[in-house]
């Protein structure tokens, strides 16, 4: 089949466009490459340098009638969203509204969209949480996330477009950039290459920094490979399950690359949450996924691929 991959530059995005494409489909990406990098691209893929706020998107559609479209495009950093909610708006709403809008023209059968388990569901009371857990978002970026879904169930009842929702954990793996929701495996192994130390960002009542749940991303396009054909009109968590700390994360890297340095600590950011785990319990038994990766094995490989670009 033909599958459309918004974003299809960028960290995630990419690797999965290499999937589909290994597994015999045709790829056609979208992406303005604002985060997303050129080398990232499959030569064997149809590429598009486009905004998906952009009218001629439009023309994409038209030209490549796509079977499926696998929604990757987004603006990822919380921080940012906070400081500019209308540039998240226009990103992750209008630009997403863009991309429904021409599916529903062109007779796209199924969209997988990606969403934030990471944030949406806020700061939990249920832990690890559910996808049953009402999403209760703490930053812009979460509610545009969780708001996209949202037109998914209108889309689907109005139009009969069908969906797969994955709410990704903290994605961490080779081509991440620093920058964004979940890049801190990346900017850590970034600065310690360096010489340098990273921050830990802390609530005073957590000296070991934010709980989080690291997801690999060959385990993640497991999840979008399986969702091709499985889980429409469902929503699944995709992480581990694993609650790792901050200042553990840091010292999982810094024992790889022999560094025994305390790292700098600094105060929570604005949309920092104390803790985020997943319960993926449902995409075990509906997609018939489930992690693979490690996080020593998964670190190891940002590692070498940070060492290849040196």
């Amino acid at each position: 089949m033909k599958i459309l991959v918004t974003g299809g530059a960028g960290f995630i995005g990419s690797n999965v466009a290499d999937a589909y494409l290994q597994a015999g489909h045709e790829v056609v990406i979208v992406d303005n490459l604002v985060t997303g990098n050129r080398r990232n691209i499959n030569p064997k893929a149809i590429f598009y340098e486009m905004d998906i706020c952009d009218e001629s998107l439009s023309e994409v559609f038209a030209k490549e009638k796509p079977d499926m479209v696998n929604h990757h495009s987004a603006q990822i950093s919380v921080p940012l969203s906070i400081e500019n909610p209308l540039l998240d708006v226009i990103n992750n709403v209008y630009g997403w509204v863009n991309v429904l809008q021409n599916c529903v023209r062109t007779g796209v059968k199924k969209v997988i969209y990606i969403s934030s388990g990471g944030a949406i569901y806020g700061e939990a009371e249920e832990y690890p949480t559910s996808e049953k857990y009402n999403p209760k978002p703490l930053s812009i970026y979460a509610i545009n996330k969780s708001v996209g879904e949202d037109y998914l169930y209108f889309y689907r009842h109005q139009y009969g477009l069908n969906y797969t929702v994955l709410r990704y954990a903290n994605v961490y793996g080779p081509r991440q950039i620093s920058q964004g929701e979940a890049g801190v495996v990346s900017l850590f192994t970034e600065k310690l290459l360096k010489g340098e130390i990273p921050t830990v960002y802390r609530y005073d009542n957590e000296p070991d920094g934010m709980i989080r749940d690291y997801v690999y991303v060959g385990d993640v396009v497991q999840a979008n490979l399986l969702a091709l054909e499985r889980g429409e009109g469902e929503v699944f968590n995709i992480g581990t399950s694993i609650p790792t700390t901050t200042k553990d994360l840091y010292y999982a890297i810094a024992k790889q690359l022999g560094i025994n340095r305390e790292p700098y600590y600094g105060p929570a950011r604005k949309g920092d949450l104390h803790r985020s785990l997943l319960s993926c319990e449902k995409a075990k038994k509906v997609l018939g996924w489930k992690p693979e990766t490690g996080l020593s094995e998964g670190i190891s490989q940002v590692i070498k691929y940070f060492k290849e670009l040196q």
